[in-house]
Order: C-alpha cells, then structure tokens, then sequence
C-alpha cells in the first residue's frame, strides 16, 4: 500500500493499513414491523437506548469547532483492528465527530443481555487495546507506544488508554480511547489526531469519558 495512505491519523492507520483479517460486520437490529399493540414496547427500548455525547463535550479544539455526526448503525471502521474481534458478536451504534483539520473522535455505544456480560466485554476490550500496541509492531514501518491512564470513578467504571503510533518515513499519530460501563451498556470513546502524546488533552479527555458514562442513562 502506498506510503501517502499510510501516512494521515492514527485511526486511518489502523484502519486502512493494519486491518487485514479484522472486519467487523455491521449488526443492524432488524426491523421488528411493529403493530399498534407493539407500540408502547418499542417507544419504551428506543426511550432507553444510551444517550451519545455531543459535540460541545469533546475536549476543546484550538483552532476548530467540532462537528457531530449522525447516529449510525454498527461498529467504526477504525475500532476493527484493535477491538473488532471482541465486537463480533454485538449490535452496536456510534457517532463520528470532525474538526476542520486533522483531529476526530468516535463513540460507540452497545448493550448487551446483562450486567456481568457488559464487565466482560469492557474487560476484554481493555485486554485487546492493551496489547494491541505489540501487534502494529508487527509491521516492520510502523513503531507504537502504549500508556495506560487509569481508570475513573464514574458508573460501574472506565479506563483511559493512549496509542502513539509512528511511521518508518516520520508520520505520527497519537489516539486516545477510553472504555466505560454503566449497567448492560458499554461505552467506547477516542480522540485522535497527527502528533505524539505531548499533543494529547488527557484531563480534558478523561472529563468527556466521565461525561460520556454519566450521559448513557
């Protein structure tokens, strides 16, 4: 693949470059046709379905306002590679955010049977970005560094991780990704743009993780 594909954000990186055998496949819920007497059910799940953040709650952008994008079914294209295998099996929505320039950020949000199967998968996504540091390293043009900051206090918990990424012709890109839980419904939310991890708004990130686990119910 080309080095100028490989060489835009962090989230394009492992999207475009790395995913080789990581698809993940988009789980819409299938249309019930519900009838009138469906009616209040249906009201009722859409009414409990977690809330997203919005725009105004991602950490400040220097130069450029963030835009929100529309609820979408399924998991993000740049979430495959490091936490598509534990997504497999879940219906999922998210929303995409953008700047005018380089920096974005993504929500996913997923509900699962119970309380206990939520701490499992938020375990397990925060196992699988862990290490998922070592596996870009695989690839002999791309460097990674992995730190872990912490977890937080809010709900039933999250975590805070951080990715930089560098390329053998000088790119480099820095995400940060949280994983957070508040009863059956588990949250994932990043910041990526080009930089190191000098350039990343850790505080301001962790309070838009707080945010976005306090937002869901």
């Amino acid at each position: 693949m080309p080095k100028r594909t490989r060489a835009g954000a962090l989230t394009a990186l492992l999207a475009a470059c790395l995913a080789t055998g990581s698809a993940v496949t988009a789980t819409a819920s299938p249309a019930t046709g519900a009838t009138p007497a469906d009616a209040p059910a249906t009201a009722a799940k859409v009414s409990a379905a977690p809330k997203f953040l919005s725009a105004s709650q991602l950490p400040p952008h220097s130069s450029s306002s963030w835009r929100a994008g529309k609820v979408t079914d399924g998991v993000p294209e740049e979430y495959q590679y490091c936490l598509g295998d534990a997504l497999l099996a879940y219906d999922a929505r998210h929303r995409v955010f953008r700047t005018d320039l380089e920096t974005s950020a993504r929500q996913l949000n997923i509900v699962v049977g119970s309380a206990a199967k939520a701490k499992a998968l938020a375990a397990r996504l925060n196992k699988d970005y862990r290490t998922c540091a070592a596996r870009i390293d695989a690839d002999p043009d791309l460097k990674a560094q992995y730190r872990d900051y912490g977890s937080l206090p809010v709900e039933e918990g999250a975590r805070v991780h951080g990715l930089h990424v560098r390329t053998s012709w000088g790119a480099m890109d820095v995400q940060l990704l949280s994983v957070g839980r508040d009863g059956r419904t588990v949250t994932v939310v990043d910041w990526a743009q080009m930089g190191d991890f000098k350039s990343a708004p850790v505080k301001a990130f962790r309070k838009t993780t707080t945010t976005a686990v306090n937002k869901l119910h």
